[in-house]
């Protein structure tokens, strides 16, 4: 996720509880996406787009994040 703020990724990582959790939360989801499109877990296709909108919800979250902590680096 997000592969070209990697360092900023991980500066911000520990620091900010809520972005800990967006972060997380969206490495699960990815994962278990994963599992149902190769076929180690089952699920109709109505919850699985579901989990691939949170997933972009998430995703949109953390960038958010990132980009508030990058202004705030930016303006100290």
């Amino acid at each position: 996720m997000l592969h070209e703020y990697r360092d900023l990724i991980t500066e911000l990582k520990g620091k900010n509880a809520h972005f800990d959790a967006v972060f997380n939360k969206h490495n699960d989801l990815d994962q278990k996406i994963l599992d149902v499109e190769e076929g180690r877990e089952h699920m109709d296709q109505f919850e699985l787009e579901t989990l691939k909108k949170e997933k972009l919800r998430l995703k949109d979250e953390a960038y958010h994040i990132l980009m508030e902590y990058k202004k705030s680096k930016e303006s100290e």
